[in-house]
């Protein structure tokens, strides 16, 4: 399993910014997906995850209301949507794929695949 994360950029205050994260192997319509952030100094806090389906999607209380997170299991990508940017969202954002069984959809040490990474800045 692969994933490759893109879309990361500068963006002013306000604004907008989707990030793709494109998953390499089999079995992608039935792996939970998540999306992950780290600050600067901080350390990795969960943004959002989404059932293999995509009728289950959770959000930080810090997202909810600004990011959705989408899935499109024809091209095996999951997106996260991001309105409304904080300078408080700069981190760098990481895509991760199947929790392990008993395992929280929020917590970065029960995912089993990850991607690199992809840079966001906000600017005030």
């Amino acid at each position: 399993v692969q994933l490759q994360a893109s879309g990361g950029g500068l963006v002013e205050a306000g604004g907008s910014l989707e990030l793709s994260c494109v998953f390499s192997g089999p079995g992608f319509s039935s792996r939970v997906m998540g999306w992950f952030r780290q600050p600067p100094g901080k350390e990795r806090q969960f943004v959002s995850s989404i059932s293999g389906h995509g009728s289950r999607v959770t959000y930080a209380d810090s997202v909810e209301g600004r990011f959705t997170i989408l899935r499109d299991n024809v091209k095996d990508t999951v997106y996260l949507q991001m309105s409304s940017l904080k300078p408080e969202d700069t981190a760098l954002y990481y895509c991760a794929a199947d929790p392990r069984y008993g395992g929280s959809w929020h917590d970065a040490v029960d995912y089993q695949f990850w991607g690199q990474g992809t840079q966001v800045t906000v600017s005030s």
